[in-house]
């Protein structure tokens, strides 16, 4: 019982410094930007809200877990903003690596459960996955078009850009909402391109 709660607890002291993981995206009133672990948060929020556009057979409990878990490698591998020049390969293999030393702090039962969940969602083959990372990619356009661009203006970036790397996972997991959002992002773009 000793060594298990021990493990827990080291897990739990490491999760910690996500909190301290900043991400290009800004909170809503535009003061600073969000860390990683608030970002966490806020996705689960997003699922548990937005449950209804799941796919029926969608475990919207699996999906919170994911959602949870999904970006703790990021205290390791740091984030990597969805418009920046990333290394893709390079940052899988960082967080793969980021996912073995972490996850393998916990007692084995959760170490597997936990990579398993991460690994899930990094794939985003199964219902739960794709609608976890559907959900990952809507609070972003959400909070630029309120605050007027923000990300998108700090990286250049264009509508098509937003249909290829948020409008796909969108619509492949929640394609009512992107039905929903993708005409405010072409306003926006229109008055707001060049």
């Amino acid at each position: 019982m000793t060594d298990r709660l021990e493990a827990q607890f080291a897990f739990l002291k490491e999760a910690d410094h996500l909190k301290s993981v900043l991400r290009a995206s800004r909170l809503i009133d535009d003061s600073r930007f969000e860390n990683s672990a608030e970002h966490s948060w806020h996705v689960m929020l997003y699922a548990l809200v937005l449950a209804d556009q799941a796919e029926p057979t969608v475990d919207i409990n699996r999906v919170l877990k994911m959602l949870l878990l999904h970006d703790i490698v990021e205290i390791d591998a740091g984030d990597a903003p969805i418009h920046g020049n990333v290394d893709y390969a390079a940052k899988a293999a960082e967080e793969e690596a980021a996912a073995e030393r972490l996850f393998g702090l916990l007692p084995d039962d959760l170490s597997h459960e936990f990579k398993d969940l991460w690994r899930d969602f990094e794939a985003g083959e199964s219902a739960e996955s794709r609608f976890a990372k559907s959900i990952d990619r809507i609070p972003t356009p959400i909070t630029n078009l309120e605050i007027g661009g923000g990300s998108w203006v700090d990286y250049n970036v264009t509508l098509d850009q937003i249909d290829a790397r948020v409008g796909t996972p969108i619509n492949t997991g929640t394609p009512g909402i992107w039905s929903w959002l993708r005409p405010k992002l072409a306003t926006w773009f229109a008055r707001n391109a060049g």
